[in-house]
């Protein structure tokens, strides 16, 4: 992805606009290709959120699953989050929210206009991951306009 994005001129610019606060949200890859760091690769990443993570942490292919995740700013209603081949979140510098855990280790984190999750919101029905990121990004453009 990084050298996707390299090649095509895009990663200069999409850390600059999100250090000017554009909303990003990094799903499962892109949560890899956002954080600071990937724990055990010397793998380039775009160094948007201050956190490390582990790929495939929650296992291979085979070991993919829905789970029922608390996501206490979505609400008492458990998440129905699909993880495939997951990262999951090791470490979180002191900016960083840990909005929800699965197994003891971050899988949805936020750090002002960043958000990360380690799953797939598109995969389902469920539409309140979305909603949050639309908020996000509408009190972001609001706090541009004051």
């Amino acid at each position: 992805m990084i050298k996707l994005l390299e090649r095509f001129g895009l990663a200069a610019p999409l850390k600059e606009r999100t250090r000017k606060g554009m909303p990003v949200w990094g799903t499962c890859m892109g949560m890899i290709v956002a954080a600071r760091d990937v724990a055990d690769l010397s793998q380039p990443t775009l160094d948007l959120i201050d956190i490390t993570v582990r790929r495939n942490s929650f296992g291979r292919q085979i070991a993919s699953a829905e789970v029922d995740l608390p996501i206490p700013v979505l609400g008492p209603q458990p998440f129905p989050a699909v993880f495939i081949r997951a990262p999951w979140i090791e470490r979180a510098g002191p900016g960083v929210e840990i909005l929800a855990s699965r197994d003891g280790h971050g899988v949805f984190v936020r750090q002002g206009n960043v958000i990360g999750s380690s799953f797939h919101p598109e995969l389902t029905q469920d539409d309140r991951l979305h909603a949050y990121f639309v908020a996000l990004a509408a009190s972001q453009k609001a706090a541009k306009s004051a």
